[in-house]
């Protein structure tokens, strides 16, 4: 079992789609593949689990402790021949923090021994190309750059170029892909449209995985590939527990934000996960003990959500008797009212009474610790929990609801109270991740 480390400087150089056409063309080949991605991004999976064929993880080395990290990373290895992880942002991007515990790829690729393969978007650029190459080889001595696959090439003379750019550096050119706008997947304001809303996916993926094979020796990437772990103790008590024996978790396009690690450890507690449907009408089932209602997209169907009789009333008879949670969009529908980018609101469940906007946006971004204030499904009063935000929705009227947390992020800095609480119901825009260690 091996693994390579997708990344590249920055963002939008490619890395994404590398990742994909390496999934599809090595299980062309017969190869088991796994795939893991390095960070909180909850889009980005899903793509791997359709190029790979099974779950793919995330691995954030800021909210996760070592161990799970290890955990995630022996379970992807166990089943596969070859684990391609693929970095967030530029390889060296993270937050300060303690050495190995800032979030970088980078941080994963020291610790773990795994090879990077550097992914260059040389648009713009011929022998330049080498120069990046060279500082990003040497900025780090414990990270080893196995090779360069350069991206966006225009023409045989721009590719001699910046082949001779590579060469100077030092490092081995892996492989060329041509300049193609055909080659892309479809972007919204969170990221990546959901794997699930995209028609053709396959084709799209068996293109890049040819793409890929025309481009690069796959033998040769392979080859510099290294061992990974495949054993790792178990890591429950650093997952928060189940929020019930059997949970209702709202799946569709807009719920669909919930880490595959969360699921996973949740049945490995001992849970049942049944999934329904808001979109589709559908209240929670009623044998379910508690609810769970992701992020996703809810402000590009507010209305659909607002029409949706039988499961907002079947969700509010749910939260009479057992408890419900809601994470970033999740928590926007439990709310009193939900603006849409045209300015219409539309009401929501109201188990809470705060009022959010997708018109008025704000971005909030980053990682975040938590307290909690209030006991309840996420753990007991004072546990400390890890997680992000990623959204542009904002509270427009923060309502009467107690605090559900109180936040700081990644710096130290004090948010304050945070999300809701009333009764069995809670809520908030954090993405849960792991309990702190």
């Amino acid at each position: 079992m091996k693994a390579l480390i997708i990344a590249a400087p920055r963002s939008g150089s490619g890395k994404t789609l590398v990742t994909l056409g390496l999934m599809a063309a090595a299980r062309a080949q017969g190869l088991r593949v796994a795939g893991a991605k390095i960070g909180p991004d909850y889009i980005d999976p899903a793509f791997h689990a359709v190029a790979t064929g099974q779950p793919s993880v995330n691995l954030d080395g800021w909210s996760m402790p070592p161990a799970l990290v290890d955990h995630l990373l022996a379970g992807q290895a166990a089943n596969a021949d070859l684990v391609v992880m693929e970095a967030a942002m530029g390889l060296f991007d993270g937050v300060a923090a303690p050495e190995g515990r800032s979030g970088a790829g980078a941080d994963l690729a020291a610790r773990c021994g795994i090879p990077v393969v550097l992914v260059l978007d040389v648009s713009g650029q011929s022998h330049s190309a080498g120069a990046v190459a060279l500082g990003m080889a040497r900025f780090d001595p414990r990270v080893h750059i196995a090779g360069v696959i350069v991206n966006r090439v225009a023409s045989d003379r721009h590719l001699a170029q910046v082949a001779e750019g590579v060469a100077r550096a030092g490092l081995p050119l892996l492989g060329a892909i041509r300049r193609d706008g055909e080659l892309a997947v479809p972007e919204r304001h969170l990221g990546l449209v959901q794997a699930g809303e995209i028609a053709g996916l396959d084709a799209l993926l068996n293109r890049l995985g040819r793409c890929l094979a025309d481009a690069v020796s796959l033998d040769d990437l392979l080859t510099r590939a290294a061992p990974v772990i495949t054993s790792a103790p178990r890591a429950d008590a650093l997952l928060p527990p189940p929020p019930g024996q059997r949970i209702a978790v709202a799946r569709d396009a807009a719920f669909s934000f919930l880490y595959p690690h969360m699921l996973a450890g949740w049945r490995e507690m001992g849970a049942e996960i049944c999934f329904f449907s808001p979109l589709a009408d559908e209240a929670p089932p009623k044998d379910a003990d508690a609810c769970w209602l992701p992020g996703g997209y809810p402000e590009l169907h507010a209305g659909t959500i607002a029409a949706a009789s039988r499961f907002l009333s079947g969700l509010r008879d749910f939260a009479a008797s057992r408890p419900v949670h809601g994470e970033c969009g999740g928590y926007m529908v439990l709310g009193a009212v939900l603006e849409d980018a045209d300015g219409v609101s539309h009401p929501m469940a109201g188990l809470l009474d705060h009022a959010t906007s997708f018109k008025r946006r704000k971005l909030a971004l980053g990682y975040r610790r938590a307290s909690l204030l209030h006991g309840g499904v996420l753990g007991a009063a004072g546990s400390m929990l890890r997680g992000h935000e990623f959204h542009y929705a904002s509270v427009t009227d923060a309502g009467t609801d107690l605090p559900l947390c109180r936040l700081w992020d990644a710096t130290g800095k004090d948010l304050g109270g945070a999300g809701g609480v009333r009764g069995l119901v809670s809520g908030s825009f954090l993405h849960l991740i792991c309990r702190e260690a």
